[in-house]
C-alpha cells in the first residue's frame, strides 16, 4: 500500500497545486504535516462534485466528524488522508476541533442556498480559507493571536478570487456564492446568472466584490507590517497561495472581461510568481 504521506502529496499536486508548490517552501519537519492537511481540505471541499446530492454529502461530512472525533479510528488508519491527518495533529499537537469546525462550514456547500450577505460570505471564508491557514500557521510554528486578523483578510481575498474564478462552474450547478446583498444593490437578477448571462448590473455586482478582495489584501499587508518577525516569518508557506489573488483579479478588471469565461493563469506564471514570493514576502499581497 502507498504510503499515506505521498499519498496526500499526489492528491494535492494534481487537485490544488498552488497550495502543493507553496509547500515545497516549508521546511521539511512540516511538509508532511501541511500536505496531509490540505488533502483532507481537497477531501472535503469537493465533497458536493463527488456526491452529487445532499444527503451523501452529508454522510461524507459526518464521516469526516467522526474521524476527527476518535469514532472511526480503525475506518482511519486504513484511509490514506485521514491516517497522515491524525498522525499530524498529533505530532503537530493540534486540537481535532480545529478541523472539524471547518467540516461544519462546509455543510454550506451541499445545497442551493444563496450566500445571503456579505458579512456571511466573510464568516464563510474565516471558517474555510482563513481557518486552513491558521491550521498550517500552527504547524509551521507561527500565527496565533496576533496573526489572526492577517489570516482573516487573507482568508476572505482568497475566498474572492476562488468565487470569480469558478463563477461559471458554481452557476451551472445553481449556486450563488456572490452574496445576495451585492447581487440586490446592483439590480443583478439571480436567474440570469445561473445562465450565464452577463449584464451591467451583475458585472458592477462582482466589481464590488473584486473591490472587497482588494481591500481585504491590502488589509493584510498591512498587518503583516505591523505583526512581529517571529510571528510572520515561520508562517510564510501558508501564505503564498495570495501571491496569486493580484494577478488573478487584474485580468478581471480589464476592458472585456468575461466573467463566465474566465482564464486562470498559466502553470508556469503560476509557478513563477509563487516562487518569487518566496524570495520577497512583501510579494504576497502585490499584483
Amino acid at each position: 500500500m502507498q504510503d499515506p504521506f505521498e499519498h496526500c502529496a499526489a492528491l494535492v499536486r494534481e487537485a490544488d497545486r498552488d497550495r502543493y508548490l507553496s509547500t515545497l517552501f516549508a521546511p521539511a519537519a512540516a511538509r508532511d504535516g501541511l500536505m496531509a492537511l490540505y488533502a483532507f481540505n481537497v477531501e472535503i471541499s469537493r465533497v458536493r462534485d463527488v456526491a452529487r446530492e445532499p444527503m451523501p454529502g452529508e454522510i461524507r461530512l459526518q464521516w469526516w466528524r467522526e474521524v476527527l472525533s476518535g469514532e472511526r479510528d480503525g475506518e482511519a488508519a486504513a484511509h490514506p488522508v485521514a491516517a497522515a491527518l491524525m498522525a499530524s495533529l498529533k505530532k503537530h499537537g493540534i486540537a481535532a476541533d480545529r478541523l472539524t469546525a471547518i467540516v461544519d462550514a462546509h455543510t454550506f456547500d451541499l445545497y442551493d442556498e444563496p450566500m445571503p450577505t456579505l458579512d456571511d460570505f466573510d464568516n464563510h471564508a474565516v471558517m474555510t480559507q482563513a481557518a486552513l491557514i491558521d491550521i498550517a500557521a500552527s504547524m509551521l510554528g507561527g500565527g496565533g493571536f496576533e496573526a489572526m486578523m492577517l489570516m482573516r483578510q487573507a482568508g476572505i481575498a482568497l475566498l474572492v478570487t476562488s468565487v470569480l474564478t469558478h463563477l461559471a462552474h458554481h452557476a451551472a450547478r445553481r449556486q450563488l456564492l456572490v452574496p445576495l446583498e451585492v447581487l440586490d444593490r446592483h439590480g443583478a437578477d439571480r436567474e440570469a446568472l445561473f445562465a450565464g448571462k452577463a449584464s451591467d448590473p451583475l458585472m458592477q455586482a462582482l466589481a464590488e466584490l473584486r473591490r472587497h478582495g482588494r481591500r481585504q489584501l491590502a488589509a493584510a499587508r498591512s498587518e503583516m507590517d505591523n505583526a512581529p518577525p517571529t510571528v510572520i516569518a515561520p508562517m510564510l508557506p501558508a501564505l503564498l497561495p495570495l501571491a496569486l489573488v493580484g494577478p488573478s483579479l487584474r485580468p478581471m478588471e480589464r476592458r472585456g472581461y468575461e466573467p463566465f469565461d474566465v482564464q486562470p493563469l498559466s502553470q508556469l506564471r503560476r509557478q513563477w510568481l509563487l516562487w518569487r514570493a518566496s524570495r520577497d514576502p512583501a510579494r504576497i499581497f502585490t499584483g
